[in-house]
């Protein structure tokens, strides 16, 4: 092969490819409908496991819904105490639930006290969200336990009903876009 013929043949295929590097004129990400929510509002539940422990906090919860996909995520902070044993427990965590039916996953920091001693750990969750409801299920993985005396949940099941008494909606569709407060 010629030289010219060599220097032609590169030129077209450094051409294509960077051709098809380059995004289609139809925007997927700018979607025709899109609405962003902010709810905040108080929680209360039952957290059960060994022990059946009543728990209260608050929940911030932001979630983007477009036709085709939604995301929830939420931050909470909250306090829980078994009566029976005396135990006062707080938590904070966030969860995630990445499309419109799906599962939630998330993780809080956990601190519990019977007054004397005091234990620290994380706690994985996994969970199901529905209107206000919210199921979860997890395991305490606590760092430094005094004793088997320390009567707190390891594996638990959580179930809380969300009240927002809090919203702030964004709203586009297309080109229009708006404001509102409930």
């Amino acid at each position: 092969m010629n030289k010219s013929l060599q220097i032609l043949l590169v030129s077209v295929f450094f051409s294509i490819t960077g051709f098809g590097q380059q995004t289609a004129s139809l925007d997927l990400k700018n979607p025709f409908l899109e609405m962003k929510i902010r709810k905040t509002g108080p929680y209360f539940g039952l957290l059960r496991g060994k022990h059946l422990i009543a728990e209260f906090g608050v929940e911030h919860l932001w979630k983007k819904v477009e036709l085709r996909d939604a995301i929830n995520h939420a931050l909470n902070a909250g306090f829980n105490y078994n009566f029976k044993y005396n135990i006062l427990g707080y938590d904070m965590g966030y969860w995630i639930k990445p499309h419109r039916f799906a599962l939630t996953y998330g993780a809080s920091a956990v601190f519990r006290t019977d007054f004397d001693n005091h234990v620290f750990g994380v706690a994985p969750v996994v969970g199901f969200k529905f209107w206000l409801l919210h199921l979860q299920t997890g395991y305490h993985f606590l760092a430094n336990r005094p004793s088997r005396d320390f009567q707190t949940n390891t594996f638990f099941v959580s179930l809380r009903i969300g009240l927002a008494n809090e919203r702030k909606v964004d709203w586009r569709v297309g080109e229009k876009s708006g404001k509102f407060r409930i």
